[in-house]
């Protein structure tokens, strides 16, 4: 077992965990707890700080104002657990969507068997994990993760290789420019966080001529 900490935030990283326990341990977790990515045996539990909690807070409010300003339907799926014991890979991210498929699964209690994964998935400080989530992200087949490490948002698009390569432009929302999400970002602890919302909401209706 490996321990890594950083500012209130702690990583613990088990090796030879089997799916089974995998599936034990989320069981007893339920619904609160700290965040657990499996990787074929290798398990990672972790507790966000506070700043990494506001962060992807933060973000979801943008894409979700967005999406409100622009007539977007989107479905939130939060950090919903989704998991494939074919692949042997599971993962909780900072924050989820449906965009394109929102219709598919509308009221559904979403099955990875039989529904389709989201099309888009948040990640606040993805280097700092032991496991490479990309790969996890991969197999499961999201097609799109958006990662901030605290200066710049980064769009990673699935490929058909299957692997992820960072894009200048959105696949779930491609009419918005990206870079401006980081501009706001960094009002964080700044402005408050409804501040930051009603100033990029303004921002969107001057960009489209809809103020």
């Amino acid at each position: 077992m490996t321990t890594i900490a950083t500012p209130q935030e702690r990583r613990v990283v088990i090796r030879n965990l089997s799916w089974q326990t995998y599936e034990a341990l989320l069981r007893e977790r339920g619904d609160e707890g700290p965040r657990m990515a499996y990787d074929r045996g290798t398990l990672e539990v972790m507790s966000p700080s506070s700043t990494h909690e506001t962060l992807k807070t933060v973000l979801a409010r943008l894409i979700e104002a967005y999406s409100e300003e622009m007539g977007i339907d989107i479905r939130g799926t939060g950090s919903t657990t989704f998991k494939s014991q074919l692949k042997e890979r599971g993962l909780e991210p900072d924050e989820s969507y449906y965009v394109r498929n929102e219709a598919r699964v509308r009221g559904k209690e979403i099955d990875l068997a039989e529904d389709p994964p989201p099309d888009l998935a948040i990640e606040i400080d993805l280097r700092r994990s032991a496991l490479r989530k990309l790969e996890i992200y991969a197999a499961l087949g999201i097609a799109e993760v958006w990662s901030h490490d605290g200066e710049r948002v980064v769009v990673h698009r699935l490929a058909p290789s299957g692997k992820f390569s960072d894009a200048s432009q959105s696949g779930a929302f491609p009419r918005l420019p990206i870079a401006e999400l980081a501009r706001f970002l960094a009002r964080v602890g700044i402005e408050s966080e409804t501040e930051i919302v009603r100033s990029f909401r303004s921002w969107i209706r001057e960009m489209t001529g809809s103020r």
